[in-house]
């Protein structure tokens, strides 16, 4: 994309109203728009990097046969009534009726919908298991909505939801989709260093159920306190077996004798997912039932798999920045390079932008901005790499390509660009 023609509307000052660097960041450069409190526009580069996660996700979940759909945004609430939970759930649920004075909410959640759904196309264990997930919008109206997208109103989810016929196929799931989820936190963070998500046995809340984990991601501004044991860094084997014993806990639950002083780190954490196992409670709610092998009624068996991945982006920020900007992964960068052409035209950033690819490259091509101004707004928006055009260039025909994690600048002559830069 040459800047030029890119909507990013950067600022140069801090917005007064934004607490955490994730917040500072995403107003500065452009990537978000506050609509009313809590609820944000999400502008082209906020954008690109929503699609680069949901991305690696459907890639992970394809490969444990999890099937992506699409489920309203807008729920009758007579469904929440015969699973019990539309008054248990509280304020935080949006409700509204329609034109017909029909009992409506705005999800914040799925699991009523998608086992509707499965009990009018289900009916033998035959057709078991069946795995669906969405990336979609949500809605929980929070008492007091801050952070920026950390802890917003209305936000993009990835939810997922199981059906096993027996106990023992629903936690091979539930095993699968931890492993998926370890997998998926892994390549988002594979180019920043010592950083890896550590999941937490957690309370099921509301969703009920007897398993459940949080993963959690380091964050010097993180909203818990984790308590976990050193060996979630230093093992190579990041499977549900090796991880699942391995303490971890917040301050909530936290047990200073489960682990020994000596092994144990603390630090601040923000939480990227949840997982639950919950059994036949929402196939038993809702009377959904198979035909068995023994010809008997059979309550299926389940599990929810959410990622919060508009939180997810604010997370990766507040990991991974420093004092002059967004430092991106190269996994999900909105764009891999930066182009900082100060060469006023010569068709070299032409050959080069071409070369890229405009979904690679954001190409400063302006001639009416100072270096200076392209400097630092490149570092502030977090290209992973940037190719610098201009004194390297007119003395020997050399660009110089620098690292935006490590600062490292290193020069290379144009046939070699694409050799050097892991994109």
């Amino acid at each position: 994309m040459k800047r030029s023609y890119a909507f990013c509307p950067t600022l140069k000052e801090v917005p007064k109203e934004a607490a955490l660097p994730s917040h500072r960041l995403m107003l500065r450069t452009g990537m978000i728009y506050q609509t009313v409190s809590g609820i944000y526009s999400w502008l082209p580069l906020g954008q690109k990097v929503l699609k680069n996660i949901e991305a690696i996700i459907d890639k992970e979940m394809s490969k444990i046969h999890f099937q992506r759909i699409i489920m309203p945004t807008i729920q009758p609430a007579s469904l929440w009534k015969e699973s019990g939970r539309y008054d248990a759930y509280g304020k935080e649920m949006l409700r509204i009726q329609d034109r017909h004075d029909r009992e409506m909410l705005y999800a914040p959640t799925s699991e009523e919908v998608v086992t509707d759904i499965m009990r009018h196309f289900t009916h033998s264990y035959k057709s078991l298991p069946q795995h669906l997930y969405q990336i979609h919008w949500k809605f929980r109206d929070e008492i007091r909505p801050r952070f920026g997208v950390m802890r917003g109103r209305e936000f993009l989810m990835k939810d997922g939801y199981s059906f096993d016929l027996t106990e023992e196929a629903a936690r091979k799931t539930y095993e699968n989709v931890f492993n998926a989820y370890i997998r998926i936190f892994d390549e988002i963070f594979v180019d920043v260093p010592d950083l890896k998500a550590v999941p937490v046995k957690a309370d099921t809340g509301p969703i009920g159920g007897d398993l459940s984990h949080e993963f959690q991601i380091l964050a010097p501004h993180g909203e818990s306190d984790l308590f976990f044991d050193k060996k979630h860094y230093e093992v190579k084997d990041r499977s549900y077996e090796t991880l699942k014993d391995l303490y971890a806990a917040t301050d909530e639950t936290h047990d200073p004798n489960a682990v020994d002083a000596t092994q144990l780190a603390t630090a601040k954490g923000i939480e990227l997912g949840h997982i639950f196992y919950y059994g036949d409670k929402y196939s038993k709610a809702l009377d959904f039932k198979v035909t068995g092998e023994d010809g008997k009624p059979v309550y299926p068996l389940g599990g929810c798999y959410g990622i919060g991945v508009s939180r997810l982006v604010a997370s990766i920020i507040e990991a991974s920045h420093d004092d002059r900007g967004i430092i991106w992964p190269v996994s999900v960068a909105p764009y891999k390079v930066g182009i900082v052409d100060l060469l006023k035209g010569e068709a070299i950033a032409q050959e080069i932008y071409e070369m890229l690819g405009d979904e690679i490259a954001l190409w400063d091509d302006r001639l009416d901005v100072s270096p200076g101004i392209k400097f630092s707004e490149m570092d502030l928006l977090g290209m992973p790499y940037q190719i610098i055009l201009g004194k390297k260039w007119k003395e020997s025909e050399m660009v110089e390509i620098k690292n935006r994690r490590t600062g490292e600048v290193f020069a290379v002559k144009k046939n070699e660009i694409l050799a050097k830069l892991p994109v």
